[in-house]
């Protein structure tokens, strides 16, 4: 967190406050974990001496009091979480961009998710959580963070076993882009067709009327396959500057990101395994570097606008 944040009087005191409650947290967990791990010595010294009925008897004390004292603490932890979010990480954002906001329980809806198109299974399984809102410029965007995974189930001799698959984690972007799309174009990693596997079945989606774009960038072709339905509105968005901007945007990301523009927005999926936003449970709140990886994503997130240059109004929407 830049050191001219925490020196805000009232944010301080939203931090002084909730490090109060942190350390509180902590401790009572830490004290739940020492419960719990005394039960299990309790049960080893106990099959140890050839006396388990007590061992157990023993165990069941100190796990029971562990238990109660874990689950007890869980509405304190988010509520400590739910503060953290919308006062500490709230007031962050606006330091970035007065526009940007937080909604932590908020996120990009399942069907969104689906209709961007940007993946072939659905999910069978869906999370999303800490959707950020803003404007630059013209232009309004939004993102969240999303964990979607299909299932497999496997018949065994002992039953049914069921495996679940992510699909994706990490962060979608999503940007107005000021243009009403006839079809759909998808721009999606060269190696995304070696990851899916064999398992399709009821899970993919239909692209059998799209043809696959051949552009006029080696690069970009080289790192994308591009799929539309209409190879002049794909030539049209995916201009000679776009494709490198979307190269440039790729370079600044850890895996290769895909891209979909459908129903006048745009859509990004930046695969990330880190879970933002999340305040430390057994590390100090009072830390000035607190929220300098959280602010790092939001400021990148937020110069994909710049960087694609989609405040350049090249349509108007119909």
């Amino acid at each position: 967190m830049d050191s001219e944040n925490t020196s805000v009087k009232p944010l301080q005191e939203v931090l002084n406050t909730l490090e109060i409650d942190r350390k509180k947290i902590a401790e009572t967990y830490k004290t739940a974990y020492i419960l719990f791990g005394l039960a299990g010595l309790i049960l080893i010294i106990g099959f140890l001496i050839r006396f388990p009925a007590l061992a157990i008897f023993g165990a069941l004390v100190p796990a029971i009091i562990g238990i109660v004292m874990y689950y007890q603490i869980g509405d304190d932890a988010n509520a400590y979480k739910a503060a953290y979010k919308n006062n500490v990480v709230g007031s962050a954002l606006k330091e970035i961009n007065e526009t940007l906001k937080i909604t932590p329980q908020s996120g990009l809806p399942h069907y969104e998710f689906v209709s961007s198109e940007l993946f072939t299974t659905r999910p069978d399984r869906y999370k999303t959580q800490d959707l950020v809102e803003g404007t630059a410029d013209k232009t309004a965007f939004w993102f969240s963070e999303v964990h979607a995974e299909y299932k497999t189930e496997t018949r065994t001799k002992n039953g049914t076993r069921t495996e679940w698959h992510t699909i994706f984690e990490g962060i979608i972007f999503v940007a107005d882009f000021n243009k009403n799309f006839n079809v759909s174009t998808v721009v999606r990693p060269k190696s995304f067709g070696d990851s899916i596997g064999s398992w399709f079945s009821k899970n993919v989606f239909s692209f059998g009327n799209s043809d696959l774009i051949q552009l006029e960038n080696p690069e970009f072709d080289s790192k994308f396959v591009t799929y539309s339905r209409n190879q002049i509105e794909a030539r049209y968005i995916l201009t000679p500057a776009m494709m490198e901007r979307i190269l440039d945007l790729n370079q600044k990301s850890d895996e290769t990101i895909s891209i979909s523009f459908i129903h006048s927005k745009m859509y990004i999926a930046f695969p990330l395994s880190h879970n933002y936003f999340e305040p430390p449970i057994h590390s100090s709140l009072l830390d000035p570097n607190l929220l300098s990886d959280d602010l790092s994503i939001v400021r990148f997130m937020q110069d994909i606008v710049q960087e694609l240059d989609l405040n350049t109004r090249i349509w108007g929407k119909e």
